[in-house]
């Protein structure tokens, strides 16, 4: 694989938390590494070997290829690594690795249970929440639990017959109150086993009730004036606010299974497989299948799953699905969960085959930047209602004060880029005072006249900076101008971003993510900020203009004479009456000099 196809690849990844692994010539794993943004961190590598890191540009110098999987957090991306490099022991991870396992939070299958943490799950019928990588957070949630809730920590054996024979004592913990001596009989199954149910709860993520619970005891303890207590309560709601129990790469709850998802597109789709053993993610592959017959999802996803599992020689006799395939597996069957950890696993997989597209679109249009250029034209016909695709689009937005020096731009936007060079302004003739409908009018018909004398084409879109009334106001002057079939026009209320099509009552509501958004809002801030701009250099010069005619003798020619050698009111004043005598004159630079002699003295 080339250096270019290797930067494609890197320009394509998505900036998601994941893992990234890296293939040699042979297709063998070279290396595995986490990352909290795929794209930034893969990229580092080739951008660091100008280092003088040996190991790294031997390691770099071997990538072949790279693939990638996307995950919800950075914490799953460190799980997920983890479970990679035990699986295929890559040669540069094998030095920097070591086979640790992340510590669980285990609540024992006995009487009166224990809750403590560890990093032996065995299969006895205790339950098992985590895995956690950090172990900051697993101590902050295990001493929430137990000043929540008192615990026993001793391993005794408190059957209800060793409990009723009196063998035996209570503890420390019982005197400073962290247990309530169950060992004694002093406090009864059920209200443990309540607790218990509680902490299972608060550890499946279902954390309102408890917290809702702290937030009363904290008012309390306020309330009677126990601020350290109340402060502690609330650190460790803060606490509790931040944590996450469940993790989507590894679960206790799930065993050995096939998970697959698909990604439609107009001509081909993508299937991603995970596949889960003992709980956990250890593999992810995607794969394209081509359209020929406008094949339904439900086939596609069949031929996949057939493909995929002879490909692995997967037997996971259960295989969780969006939807049910065409094609039945022998011995296998199939899953479509609604909610709970496998439908995490679903949505994880879906995740994928779409950053599978999103990369392969990238790779396209890198490679062939009129793809993407074509596919936007193609959204703004669809979204704007066009005739034609909308290579040319023209904005139109008003700027005034008060009713002065009214201004009107116009900006022209080719292949959805700003044409500056085609950009017109209007100094509004033959309005008075403020009438933004009128100003509009004035400035559509002197532009498309125009452009009907001089045989120049129409836009395919015109958009308005205003909602129903500048749009009515607009459409009627091209309905005067006989062209209003031969282009679109809308209009944008920047309030709501609302798109008002002329007779239309209802707005249409783009997402705030949509391309089509995103070109209109430009050029409308285009339009203005050229507007804006132009209009803020006629009301200076009017301001410096009469500030000069003011002086008795000086008239308009004057002014702007003046205004044109020296720029600024400033320059004038502080220039010698010889400089002004060559400009304007001995006599009328004497009449100036005075002028700011008296309006001006020196301090």
């Amino acid at each position: 694989m080339t250096p270019e196809t290797l930067s494609q690849i890197v320009d394509s990844l998505p900036h998601n938390p994941g893992v990234y692994q890296f293939y040699n010539l042979h297709n063998e794993i070279l290396y595995i590494g986490k990352a909290k943004d795929l794209r930034k961190r893969v990229s580092s590598y080739f951008n660091r070997v100008k280092n003088n890191n040996a190991k790294l540009r031997i390691l770099v110098s071997k990538i072949h290829d790279i693939k990638h999987i996307v995950v919800d957090t950075e914490s799953d991306a460190l799980l997920l690594e983890n479970n990679l490099i035990k699986k295929h022991q890559p040669k540069y991870n094998v030095l920097l690795k070591d086979d640790k396992t992340y510590p669980w939070i285990c609540i024992k299958n006995e009487p009166f249970p224990r809750v403590f943490s560890t990093r032996r799950v065995i299969n006895d019928g205790s339950m098992y929440f985590g895995p956690y990588t950090s172990g900051v957070v697993l101590k902050t949630i295990l001493d929430l639990i137990r000043s929540l809730y008192p615990l026993r920590t001793c391993s005794l054996n408190l059957t209800q017959k060793n409990i009723a024979s009196g063998k035996f004592n209570s503890c420390l913990e019982f005197q400073i109150g962290n247990c309530k001596a169950p060992c004694i009989g002093n406090q009864g199954v059920e209200e443990y086993n309540n607790n218990i149910k509680q902490i299972v709860d608060l550890l499946r993520g279902n954390i309102h009730s408890v917290k809702r619970g702290m937030i009363k005891q904290m008012k309390e303890f306020a309330n009677e004036y126990r601020f350290e207590e109340a402060q502690d309560l609330k650190v460790k709601l803060e606490a509790l606010e931040h944590y996450q129990a469940k993790s989507s790469i590894v679960s206790q709850s799930v065993t050995d299974l096939d998970v697959f998802s698909i990604a439609n597109e107009k001509n081909y789709a993508c299937v991603n497989y995970l596949k889960i053993i003992k709980g956990s993610v250890i593999q992810s592959h995607n794969i394209e299948l081509k359209k020929s017959l406008d094949e339904s999802e439900e086939e596609l996803l069949g031929i996949a799953i057939a493909e995929i599992r002879q490909r692995v020689s997967s037997n996971a006799k259960q295989i969780v699905v969006p939807i049910i395939p065409e094609f039945n597996v022998q011995g296998a069957r199939y899953i479509v969960p609604v909610r709970g950890d496998k439908h995490k696993l679903l949505i994880l997989s879906l995740r994928n085959a779409k950053a599978y597209i999103h990369a392969k679109k990238i790779k396209q249009e890198k490679q062939d930047p009129n793809i993407r250029l074509t596919r936007k034209l193609e959204t703004l016909k669809a979204d704007f209602k066009t005739k034609e695709l909308p290579k040319h689009i023209e904005c139109f937005d008003n700027s005034n004060t008060q009713g002065t020096n009214p201004v009107s731009a116009c900006v022209v936007f080719k292949n959805t880029k700003p044409a500056k060079k085609e950009y017109r302004l209007f100094n509004i003739k033959t309005v008075q005072g403020p009438n933004d409908y009128a100003s509009m009018q004035e400035a559509v018909r002197r532009r498309y006249s125009r452009v009907i004398a001089q045989n120049e084409a129409l836009p395919q879109l015109i958009v308005i900076d205003g909602g129903k009334g500048q749009l009515s106001a607009s459409y009627a002057v091209l309905k005067e101008l006989g062209i209003e079939q031969n282009v679109q026009i809308i209009g944008i209320a920047e309030r709501l971003e609302e798109i008002f099509f002329y007779g239309d009552p209802v707005p249409l509501y783009l997402d705030k993510n949509s391309e089509s958004l995103k070109i209109i809002q430009q050029a409308r801030n285009e339009a203005h900020r050229f507007g804006i701009t132009h209009h803020r250099n006629r009301r200076s010069k009017s301001f410096l203009q009469s500030e000069l005619t003011d002086i008795k003798g000086i008239g308009n020619v004057t002014a702007q004479t003046l205004l044109k050698k020296f720029k600024n009111i400033e320059a004038i004043a502080n220039s010698s009456a010889e400089e002004l005598t060559a400009v304007i004159g001995s006599s009328k630079a004497k009449i100036v000099r005075e002028h700011f002699r008296l309006q001006r003295p020196k301090r």
